[in-house]
């Protein structure tokens, strides 16, 4: 979820396998200017707020560049407020049984499920993620959702010493923080909101979410949904807002730890803030993935999926995309070649198309920031293959990039070595697997690997050296419910996903008898 822009944030890797290829610049419906979009409120116990002391922010839609939707901004009095309130549903959801989370767990899980056209409109809404990739966030987030459910009457402790033989009696309990800040990235809401909602209740903790303004639909409905499902009021908080909000609730005194997907810099402010009091935080940061691609792969898997995911699918806003190409070099000119044709081929377009597979990028910053790296890769001399430029004729009031591919890029250039968080793809030659390994780990980051090949004794050695939070093998995806993410580096710390992502929300008593 990085040189990543600060308010930039993760999204993931998805399977690509079954979607198809389509053309490049697509004529634009009115489908996305014709749909309304839901007011925004800040969620806060059992109260809708759509007066907020932060101000208003003017959402706007990526897709055509006009503003479309007042959004209230909460400031340090609504994050106070939302505060409080987890506090006090905490000292009854702490005491709730365990089969009971799970059963309203599993309950928003089905709700969710049965609003997945809902939900792929609202993602299409907040930041012009086309609804064929959101239906599959949608399936993701239900799995996320009912795995956790399982894990609520699941979580033990440990029995450390026996009375006979030690002379005591000891044993562990797995309790839960308290009010958990959630700080959640903008680039994939409704993923963000499964990974870290549904194991802190499971776990006991209430949330209070600080979804960001640039994408403000989608956690509303989610917090409605929490609600129906049975989940008691102050349980789930929505504070929409800036880094003043962010701010407010990291500080806060009641909020016993963070869990945060964005950008470094903004990491950095969070985890001084927490220093003072010494508050445990999760950080699911950035990444530049290498994507090592041996002599011997199956080409057709590994230049499809990695153009794919890497400049195709949420057009390149994803932490975890493989935007590093690092290739053998005797089959370097055909997967140059064949890289091409496969990103000249996504249709990129209308969200709201149900062919549709890239749509625009979230602003018009992010539009100038990704042009500038694309001039200062030119300038460093990297040769560009495709792509380069802001797409005109139906696209050009939206924030319109095409797919981009860059050949023969230095991997201590810029952009081998900052993230563009944009559909941008670096391709980069290696002449053996030690200097392959060693681009691979040439950057600070620390998230995703990636490799292709059909030698099984070259891709467990290649992963073991892989200096990574995961290695994902010859087209493996990574979000895995059951495996956990997160990187190291300035990819971050801690852990979403597995038992690990379930322990990451419970903080361990020992208690001891003679």
């Amino acid at each position: 979820m990085v040189g990543r822009p600060d308010s930039n944030s993760d999204a993931t890797i998805i399977g690509v396998k079954d979607i198809s290829r389509r053309e490049l610049g697509a004529p634009m419906s009115e489908s996305m200017l014709e749909t309304d979009r839901p007011p925004v409120a800040l969620r806060i116990g059992h109260e809708r707020v759509s007066t907020a002391s932060g101000g208003v922010y003017q959402h706007v839609n990526p897709c055509n560049g006009r503003p479309d939707a007042t959004v209230p901004m909460a400031g340090e009095l609504e994050v106070d407020r939302a505060v409080d309130s987890a506090h006090r549903a905490f000292l009854d959801w702490r005491r709730v049984k365990s089969a009971e989370r799970r059963r309203v767990l599993l309950r928003l899980a089905d709700l969710v499920e049965a609003h997945a056209e809902d939900f792929a409109q609202l993602g299409a809404m907040d930041n012009g993620t086309p609804t064929s990739i959101g239906h599959y966030m949608v399936g993701l987030s239900v799995e996320w959702t009912r795995y956790y459910a399982g894990w609520a009457d699941k979580i033990s402790g440990d029995v450390t010493a026996a009375l006979r033989t030690e002379g005591e009696f000891s044993y562990t309990l797995a309790q839960p923080y308290g009010v958990i800040g959630a700080i959640i990235t903008w680039n994939g809401p409704l993923i963000s909101l499964a990974m870290k909602v549904p194991p802190a209740l499971a776990a006991g903790n209430t949330v209070v979410v600080k979804p960001s303004e640039l994408t403000p639909f989608t956690a509303g409905l989610f917090a409605d949904l929490a609600q129906e499902a049975g989940i008691p009021p102050g349980v789930v908080n929505i504070v929409t807002g800036g880094a003043d909000a962010g701010a407010a609730l990291v500080r806060h005194p009641l909020v016993t730890k963070i869990s945060f997907t964005g950008g470094p810099d903004t990491a950095r402010r969070i985890m001084h803030t927490c220093a003072d009091e010494i508050k445990p935080v999760v950080m699911e940061l950035g990444g530049k993935s290498g994507n090592i691609i041996f002599e011997d792969a199956d080409l057709d898997a590994a230049c499809s999926a990695g153009t794919i995911s890497s400049v195709g699918i949420m057009s390149g806003q994803g932490c975890a995309f493989p935007t590093r190409m690092i290739v053998a070099r005797p089959i370097y000119g055909e997967v140059v070649d064949r890289v091409a044709a496969i990103a000249n081929s996504i249709k990129v377009g209308d969200p709201f198309a149900p062919d549709t597979l890239a749509g625009p990028v979230v602003n018009e910053q992010a539009v100038q920031r990704i042009t500038g790296m694309v001039g200062q890769a030119q300038r460093d001399g990297a040769r560009l293959i495709t792509g380069g430029r802001r797409l005109g004729g139906e696209l050009a009031e939206g924030y319109y990039f095409a797919p981009t591919v860059f050949a023969d890029v230095d991997p201590k250039a810029e952009l081998a070595q900052k993230e563009v968080f944009g559909p941008v793809l670096s391709i980069i030659p290696f002449d053996d697997e030690q200097e392959a390994v060693e681009i691979a780990n040439g950057t600070p980051y620390g998230l995703s690997g990636y490799i292709y090949t059909n030698d099984l004794r070259r891709a467990h050695r290649v992963a073991e050296d892989l200096e990574t939070g995961e290695v994902l093998i010859n087209g493996a995806v990574n979000l895995g419910v059951t495996r956990p993410f997160g990187g190291i580096g300035v990819s971050g710390m801690g852990k979403e996903g597995g038992r690990e992502g379930l322990y990451e929300f419970v903080r361990i008593k020992t208690v001891s008898m003679t």
